[in-house]
């Protein structure tokens, strides 16, 4: 049934219903966030008990999942209280009675439970450090691919007949001017013709930091760590629009979806206008008006509509009266 069905969207999951009434028991179909399909249950006594558990088929055989997470409910037919969110709970998760939120309300017509989870770790079964899920790790390389790029690291790390230098504000580095020219069509625009960078053999990036400029250039070799990835994604996201590096626009883009939360939506927002990034734009929406943490940034709002451009506005008004229209 539709009413069963639950949507997702980053860490956030959301669950539509039409009617609670009394004696009433309710499962959601599983909805997959994190390496876990999870489940909504719901019990409408006195109370109104909402369960949140993995697929416990799954957690018996794998360490199960410790969880960061707060809970909201979202009614418009509940007068002057609109919504009512849980505190932040931390725990670990295997089964149906591991966590229940009771909550003393009056909800009755259609109403919206959805969970943002703010971290989500793998809990080893023999004890040690929980793992987090997030930031995902990429697709295990082949042996020869891993060659690869071994050989690629040492020509940067040692600047193998490297033949350009790369000046930021902060430092400068090496590189070779035919990788550099076989991801960005401005770089090799720049070496194709007698323009300064091929006189000189250097390239000025003075609106990046050396952190940041390293990053792009171990992104473009092939030898970026994760986490270097994930620190530097927004001037990566920059330096792929300026120079035209198509793929790693798309890898910020994607990565950017995978963390969008309360803090930083609005800020996603304006970056998915700058740099037209469709997907960012639509989640952001999506986010603030189809799962309602509007609510959780309207104080904000006030500073964002000062720089905001027209057509992004136009798009939000026009959120607005998609997610509101009258039932």
């Amino acid at each position: 049934m539709a009413e069963h069905k639950v949507e997702t969207i980053s860490r956030l999951a959301q669950w539509r219903i039409d009617n609670v009434g009394p004696g009433s028991y309710i499962i959601s179909k599983p909805f997959k966030l994190g390496n876990w399909n999870w489940y909504f249950s719901i019990e409408k006594n006195r109370y109104l008990y909402i369960h949140l558990f993995p697929d416990q088929s799954r957690s018996s055989k794998e360490p199960p999942p410790f969880a960061r997470f707060v809970l909201r409910i979202l009614s418009s037919a509940n007068g002057r209280q609109p919504y009512i969110s849980s505190p932040v709970y931390e725990r670990q998760l295997r089964t149906k009675d591991d966590f229940v939120w009771p909550v003393d309300s009056g909800f009755k017509g259609p109403l919206v439970i959805s969970v943002e989870f703010l971290d989500l770790k793998v809990s080893p079964i023999d004890g040690g450090e929980a793992t987090p899920v997030w930031p995902t790790g990429g697709l295990m390389q082949s042996l020869s691919t891993q060659s690869c790029l071994k050989c690629l690291s040492r020509m940067l790390e040692e600047g193998i007949h490297a033949d350009v230098t790369i000046n930021t504000a902060e430092g400068s580095l090496k590189a070779h001017k035919a990788i550099l020219s076989a991801y960005s069509p401005v770089f090799q625009s720049m070496f194709s013709h007698d323009l300064k960078e091929t006189v000189s053999s250097t390239i000025d990036i003075e609106d990046m930091s050396l952190e940041s400029c390293t990053a792009l250039v171990s992104y473009l070799y092939g030898t970026i760590k994760q986490e270097d990835f994930w620190m530097h994604r927004l001037a990566l996201l920059g330096a792929a629009n300026k120079y035209d590096i198509s793929e790693l626009k798309d890898a910020c883009e994607e990565s950017l979806m995978e963390d969008i939360n309360s803090g930083n939506v609005l800020e996603r927002l304006q970056e998915a206008g700058l740099y037209q990034l469709p997907k960012l734009k639509k989640g952001c929406l999506l986010y603030l008006f189809g799962f309602g943490k509007i609510f959780d940034v309207r104080h904000e709002m006030d500073g964002f509509f000062k720089y905001a451009d027209r057509e992004l506005m136009t798009e939000m008004f026009q959120e607005v009266l998609t997610s509101w229209k009258p039932a």
